[in-house]
């Protein structure tokens, strides 16, 4: 009876965190399955003709025909090919130099010493706080005085300018975290500055680098606005302007937009999943200490 007795709470208390388990993995398969929702819709949308997308059929069923053509279709009929190749070409230097950037001046703010330091600081802060819609003007008529209007370029330097603040101020806090002693000892043997950033701090903020190029390359892949604004010639086009003049005034295209979208998330897709370990990491970097 004493030994029944004493594994009655080791028992209760391993069924309450099986439970407790097991209800977490369902809601989390809920939550997943819900979130997907719209991607099988899309997904179904675009492998269907527009005849069956216009019928009574329900819009979550399955096509009956199965248009993979679509697919053919959009990347050369409407020039999906074409918009994708401008992305890579503005989204890839946008990236490289907004992390190249952002790092040099988090490796400054984090271990010089000056006297403008908190204010510069402050400055890189304030900027992330301004709504872009705000600055759309000053913008298009800065690029139209300078002439980088309607080129990839005047995108690409306004993608790092304004991404600038959010990576400096997210690579300043983790260099913060970098022992001091890892910095001072190679400068007592004669190491360059030059050289510490480059072989010491970077290997060092490889996860917080990986964590901010997925993001950054997903967020000025999927940009609009400065597309719109900056860019008017059809050939310069990304995939989000491309997508957006699928819309027709009195008919859309249905499934073309969606095969459109899902061609579109593919390349982010495989990004994301190829830096994904980085992405975890950096992302819980000085979650714990010790």
């Amino acid at each position: 009876m004493t030994s029944g007795v004493a594994r009655m709470p080791f028992f209760t208390e391993t069924r309450k965190r099986r439970l407790e388990k097991a209800a977490f993995y369902i809601l989390s398969t809920a939550l997943v399955a819900f979130w997907l929702i719209p991607l099988v819709l899309a997904f179904f949308t675009s492998l269907k003709s527009m005849d069956e997308i216009m019928g009574k059929g329900a819009m979550w069923a399955m096509p009956k025909e199965w248009r993979f053509d679509n697919y053919l279709k959009v990347w050369t009929s409407v020039g999906m090919g074409r918009y994708v190749y401008n992305t890579i070409v503005i989204t890839v230097p946008s990236v490289i130099g907004t992390l190249a950037l952002s790092s040099l001046a988090a490796f400054a703010l984090a271990f010089y010493s000056f006297k403008m330091n908190k204010t510069v600081l402050i400055m890189f802060i304030a900027g992330m706080l301004i709504p872009f819609q705000m600055l759309m003007i000053p913008v298009f008529r800065f690029t139209d005085t300078v002439g980088l209007m309607n080129t990839r370029m005047g995108v690409i330097l306004f993608h790092v300018a304004f991404q600038l603040g959010f990576c400096t101020f997210f690579l300043r806090n983790f260099f913060r975290q970098i022992p001091a002693s890892l910095i001072e000892a190679p400068r007592i043997d004669g190491a360059s500055d030059y050289r510490i950033y480059w072989q010491i701090i970077l290997p060092l903020a490889r996860p917080s680098l990986a964590a901010l190029a997925v993001l950054e390359f997903t967020w000025i892949w999927n940009d609009l606005l400065w597309s719109l604004v900056l860019l008017q010639s059809d050939a310069l086009k990304p995939v989000t302007l491309g997508l957006a003049n699928m819309q027709g005034e009195f008919i859309s295209y249905y499934n073309m937009t969606a095969a459109g979208s899902i061609i579109a998330m593919i390349l982010p897709l495989v990004f994301f999943l190829a830096f994904q370990r980085h992405f975890v990491q950096g992302m819980t970097v000085g979650a714990v200490k010790g």
